[in-house]
């Protein structure tokens, strides 16, 4: 109430922007349809005059100050089945406050057997970051990180190309790839 202390909790859940988004929520699978941004718009649904994004996203919070995000890296573009890839990402505190965020990382299959979600939660951090200061924030994602129970049940990895994403809410664009061997 009086700007003592600086918000920074994160939602649990999607907020929908209307009824016609339900259900919405984080993990949602692949519908086949092209993603938004494409030009191919054929199977567009959506109302013409509403923005079809959800109105707050899994991982979405306030706060007095504003972050920035740049500089998405991996230490390596392939990692083996036994292995571990370093994401790493600089956030800045642009805002005139000081302030905590929680850097929130996603992974995406980009091709796996079975419909996995377009994003899934595979790490956060919560740090501290004076306002104009930027930060490096680093992430180990191991291979049994990726795995997933297969048409079989059983947990694998199955080798192929990854997209993670980094941000603070799960809407995070800024995006890199690597491969598991």
């Amino acid at each position: 109430v009086f700007g003592e202390t600086n918000p920074s909790g994160k939602l649990t859940a999607t907020f929908p922007r209307n009824v016609g988004q339900i259900p919405i929520y984080y993990a949602i699978r692949n519908t086949g349809r092209p993603q938004s941004g494409e030009t191919f718009t054929k199977f567009k649904s959506n109302y013409l005059d509403v923005s079809n994004t959800p109105l707050f996203p899994f991982g979405y919070g306030l706060s007095y100050t504003k972050f920035e995000y740049s500089n998405l890296k991996t230490d390596s573009e392939t990692i083996s089945q036994n292995g571990v890839v370093e994401v790493s990402v600089n956030v800045k505190n642009t805002g005139n406050f000081d302030g905590e965020e929680v850097v929130q990382l996603y992974v995406r299959d980009v091709m796996a057997s079975v419909t996995r979600p377009l994003k899934e939660l595979k790490g956060f951090q919560k740090i501290f970051i004076k306002k104009g200061e930027t930060k490096t924030v680093t992430f180990k994602l191991a291979a049994n990180n990726l795995a997933f129970y297969n048409q079989n049940l059983q947990f694998i990895a199955e080798p192929g190309k990854f997209m993670v994403f980094v941000g603070g809410d799960s809407n995070a664009s800024l995006s890199v790839e690597f491969e598991l061997k």
